[in-house]
C-alpha cells in the first residue's frame, strides 16, 4: 500500500473496522432472522422483516459500505479486498461467544491458515 506509515495504519485500521461492522452486520441479521414469522402467510412474514435488529443491519451496511467507498480511493481493488477475509474470521468469533455456537479445531486451523494468506497477499509489492 503506497503512502507513509501513518497513512497506511490509518488504511489498515479502517479495513480492520470494516470487517467488524460487517461482522456487527451480521449479528443483527440473525437476530432478524431468529424474529422471522415462516408458515403463517406471505404477509406475516413479510411483516416480520420489520424490526429493528433488520433496520440496524441495514443502516450498519449502508454506512459500512460508505467508509468502505472511501477506503478503496486511490487504491488497487486487488490490495484492497483481501482484507474483507476478517470477516470471515470474525462472524464465527462472534457467534461463539454471543450465540454459544460451536468452534471446532478446524475453524482454529483454518482462521490461522487464513490471517497468514491475509498477510501474504496483502504485504507483497
Amino acid at each position: 500500500m503506497s503512502g507513509g506509515n501513518g497513512f497506511v495504519a490509518l488504511r489498515i485500521a479502517g479495513f480492520l473496522v470494516v470487517a467488524l461492522l460487517l461482522g456487527g452486520g451480521q449479528l443483527l441479521f440473525k437476530l432478524a432472522a431468529d424474529r422471522l414469522v415462516i408458515g403463517q402467510g406471505p404477509g406475516r412474514l413479510a411483516a416480520s422483516f420489520l424490526t429493528v435488529p433488520m433496520a440496524s443491519a441495514l443502516l450498519l451496511y449502508g454506512l459500512t459500505t460508505v467508509l468502505w467507498v472511501y477506503l478503496l480511493h486511490g487504491l488497487a481493488l486487488s490490495r484492497a479486498y483481501p482484507f474483507i477475509a476478517l470477516a470471515f474470521a470474525i462472524v464465527p468469533l462472534l457467534g461463539w461467544l454471543l450465540f454459544d455456537e460451536a468452534l471446532g479445531a478446524q475453524y482454529w486451523i483454518g482462521l490461522a491458515i487464513m490471517l497468514t494468506g491475509l498477510y501474504v497477499v496483502t504485504s507483497s509489492a
